[in-house]
């Protein structure tokens, strides 16, 4: 048995290695066990948010920094990204707010648009799949209704959907679907909505309990059946983790159960993994996706590279640790200062654009992702493990092929000489000092 290894160091280089097992002779310290006949989820893919903005700095690189950056996401051979996010009309992360019918008076949408979407975000949603060679999986989210079908008569602030109007948006999001669909793009699922407990200065609508599960039950599910539309999941909450599991507690009933293909959460609010632990025991049958995670600039700082990839890592190998499917990172390219976002609520992403210099510039966090998405495929299962110590995070999947890949990372300024142990072998590899590796094992 051997290990092929990949490792980004503190510096940013990349080292591959190959480390030969040897029998196992009894180590305690420092081990990190593998056990292959205990099995959990499967994981569906990884992709990212192709939002309005993510479209618009697209459509200013070149050609050579496009295929650059298709390539590392959506080829194969790379990161393999599988899945997209796209808001239904505009979120903060847009270069304007927009809707696709303004016109209250319009009660059967006859002047719904879709010229917004087709304009940035289509273009790139097309190379992607020209690179990927298949179909991406599209997730569909709103941020708001309409500003007329609000309480507080606009998109940005938070405000309500009023009663009157829940049936008209329900037909709304159906449209948003036949629009991809017409045009022969899979929309997969879609989120009741983004956030629904945010007031924001942008794009938002809150919903309490009782009026997601209303709107989902008794409009949204049976409006997209009327459609033909009953193969798109559903997913309920799509915020902070640190509720997911009470929301969902309240949202599935007898009603509700079989119209709910899963949550989907966002990583704000911190780490919050027994979340993912309560919702596999109560709800074993629903899917968990991380739908939205990002470094915001307003909260760390732009220039603590190493130390924002190791916060998202972290997330991530706890995120799959306890249960998490599917993961979609937000914005997959903004400009330098982290936009445009019509808010300046501005975000780091793993790729960021100089404007007035026309430089791609490939952030940290993308090669930390890319430990994850290169190595783990969709269809892989996650394997029992255990680690030493909290200073080393460590995930364990089986691919469909029956290779067995690790990622493992050390977030403190010590070196480890961590003895990964299965099969009564152990391989023995140094991990230094905040850095993060890739392993296949090997026959």
């Amino acid at each position: 048995m051997k290990a092929i290894l990949y490792t980004t160091t503190n510096e940013g280089t990349m080292n591959k290695d190959t480390v030969i097992a040897r029998p196992d002779e009894g180590v305690e310290n420092e081990v990190l066990n593998i056990y292959e006949e205990v099995e959990y989820q499967t994981m569906e893919g990884f992709g990212g948010a192709l939002t309005d903005a993510v479209g618009y700095v697209f459509s200013q690189l070149s050609k050579e920094q496009q295929d650059e950056m298709i390539q590392m996401y959506f080829s194969p051979e790379h990161m393999g990204y599988t899945q997209v996010r796209i808001p239904m009309d505009s979120c903060d992360a847009s270069v304007q707010m927009y809707e696709a019918a303004s016109d209250e008076e319009d009660e059967e949408l006859k002047k719904f648009s879709f010229a917004d979407t087709e304009k940035h975000i289509i273009p790139m949603l097309d190379a992607a799949e020209r690179t990927a060679g298949k179909r991406v999986k599209i997730m569909l989210s709103p941020w708001s209704p309409p500003a007329y079908m609000k309480t507080n008569g606009k998109r940005t602030g938070g405000g309500s959907l009023k009663p009157e109007y829940r049936k008209r948006w329900a037909e709304y999001l159906c449209r948003y679907v036949e629009e991809f669909k017409s045009r022969g793009y899979e929309v997969a699922r879609m989120s009741v909505q983004n956030e629904p407990k945010a007031v924001q200065t942008w794009d938002s609508c809150v919903y309490t309990v009782k009026e997601e599960q209303e709107f989902l039950r008794d409009y949204l599910a049976p409006a997209l059946n009327a459609h033909g539309l009953g193969d798109v999941e559903l997913f309920i909450w799509d915020h902070n983790k640190e509720r997911l599991y009470e929301r969902a507690r309240d949202i599935i009933d007898d009603t509700t159960n079989d119209l709910v293909a899963g949550v989907a959460f966002h990583w704000y609010s911190g780490d919050h993994f027994e979340a993912l632990d309560l919702m596999r025991k109560v709800y074993p049958d629903k899917k968990l996706i991380l739908s939205e995670s990002c470094i915001e600039l307003g909260k760390y700082a732009k220039a603590d590279q190493v130390k924002n990839a190791e916060r998202l890592a972290h997330d991530m190998m706890g995120n799959l640790n306890h249960g998490m499917e599917g993961f979609y990172d937000w914005n997959m390219m903004l400009d330098s200062e982290g936009g445009p976002n019509h808010v300046r609520n501005l975000c780091e992403a793993p790729y960021m654009f100089d404007m007035e210099k026309k430089e791609l510039e490939e952030r940290r966090i993308l090669r930390y992702y890319w430990h994850f998405s290169h190595f783990i495929k969709p269809g892989a299962v996650r394997l029992a493990s255990t680690r030493f110590t909290d200073k080393v995070d460590f995930t364990v999947w089986k691919n469909v092929d029956g290779e067995i890949v690790f990622v493992l990372m050390n977030r403190s300024e010590e070196k480890f000489e961590c003895h990964l142990r299965m099969r009564g072998e152990e391989i023995v590899v140094a991990l230094e000092a905040h850095s993060i590796m890739s392993g296949v094992i090997r026959e």
